[in-house]
């Protein structure tokens, strides 16, 4: 029973994995989406833009968690310009 539940777990955090890897392309789809929506300035576009950009090299690299808090700080700072 414990070897059962064991191998259950296992298989359930191997396919949960790549779903939550998979965030990180759809957070920088949405800073996309919102800076081309904004009347903000060059200057804090590009910021922006370079945090997605580093968040999906982070992403590329495998470090989601790292990528996950850029692209967060990205989102942030576009809402808080708006």
């Amino acid at each position: 029973m414990t070897r059962t539940m064991s191998l259950a777990t296992a298989a359930f955090f191997a396919l949960a994995a790549p779903a939550l890897a998979a965030h990180c392309p759809a957070d920088a789809k949405a800073i996309e989406a919102g800076l081309s929506k904004t009347t903000l300035g060059a200057a804090e576009k590009t910021a922006i833009s370079t945090m997605k950009d580093q968040g999906l090299q982070l992403h590329g690299a495998g470090d989601h968690r790292a990528s996950e808090k850029v692209l967060a700080d990205a989102m942030r700072q576009l809402l808080n310009a708006m």
